[in-house]
């Protein structure tokens, strides 16, 4: 028979379990609930990121000033725009916004800086045919002109050109506006493809090229630039192809890098006289996610110091 010391001794070991039983339900609950508020917000973040990566589309407008920009180009308007990437998360719809947003700025010149199509996306021929359409009704004044992207094939010069698109496959054209005194215009193929920088900047071999020609450059990986402007003036460069990052964070920027545009990941850069802007796309890669990083187009107003 127990005595009444090892009785309460018993009780007391019961009272502790019971304590402990308490102890780790209260744990497991509080387990539970934080795994339930990671599941939520993992599951926001994937709905956001492949949702909503197309929804407010932005343009981002920029005052261009410079001494060789002749005075018949004052106050000329371009758009860029790049990485459209139809078929991952870009539709006909997205295609047909984002000619409407471009046509209420009235451009000028309208560039666009290569990957057209998702390259794991099998394009039907009517919506090429759809999507000639659609960019035929993209209007610029003085002319409307492409690069290739990494992931561009026949279908984008299929596209773009039966659109009324120049593309300037490592060339250049000398742009006019109600005078004789020009803009330099070069279009380099992407660094992955066939790209040839002395080709595309033939214009300087010309024994009577104006060396202080105001010059813009229109290519697909901005990291190609390094290789440039040692060599060739560039007052403006254009590019795309990494789509600033993809999923930015503050203060830290973007950090999903790919392959020839790893270098440059901002939107913008001064590079001594050169200033370079890489556009953070329309569409997404094969990863179909965004975040903070808006889709955009660029705007630029040229202006005579």
């Amino acid at each position: 028979m127990l005595t009444r010391e090892e009785k309460n001794e018993h009780k007391q070991d019961e009272i502790e379990q019971e304590k402990r039983k308490e102890k780790a339900k209260i744990i497991i609950k509080k387990i539970i609930k934080i795994i339930f508020i990671i599941f939520l917000l993992v599951l926001v973040f994937i709905l956001y990121t492949r949702y909503s990566v197309n929804e407010g589309l932005i343009v981002k407008e920029k005052r261009l000033v410079n001494s060789n920009i002749p005075s018949s180009f004052n106050s000329f308007k371009i758009i860029q725009f790049s990485d459209l990437q139809y078929g991952s998360t870009v539709s006909l719809d997205e295609v047909d916004n984002l000619v409407k947003i471009i046509n209420e700025r009235n451009p000028n010149l309208i560039l666009f800086t290569g990957d057209l199509i998702d390259n794991e996306y099998n394009i039907k021929s009517e919506e090429i045919e759809k999507l000639i359409k659609k960019f035929k009704n993209l209007n610029a004044d003085i002319g409307k002109y492409a690069v290739n992207g990494d992931e561009d094939n026949d279908n984008f010069t299929t596209i773009l050109t039966q659109a009324g698109f120049t593309v300037l496959d490592n060339s250049y054209d000398l742009i006019y506006n109600r005078d004789n005194n020009p803009i330099l215009l070069v279009g380099l193929s992407s660094s992955q493809k066939n790209r040839d920088i002395k080709k595309a900047f033939s214009y300087y071999e010309d024994p009577t090229h104006n060396s202080n020609i105001y010059s813009i450059l229109m290519m697909h990986e901005a990291d190609s630039i390094d290789e440039i402007i040692p060599n060739y003036k560039v007052s403006l460069a254009l590019a795309g192809g990494n789509l600033n990052g993809q999923i930015r964070i503050p203060k830290i920027g973007g950090i999903i890098k790919r392959e020839k545009a790893e270098k440059y990941l901002d939107e913008y850069y001064e590079l001594d006289d050169t200033l370079l802007y890489i556009s953070s796309g329309i569409g997404t890669d094969n990863n179909q996610i965004r975040l903070f990083n808006r889709p955009s187009i660029n705007f630029f107003r040229l202006a005579v110091s």
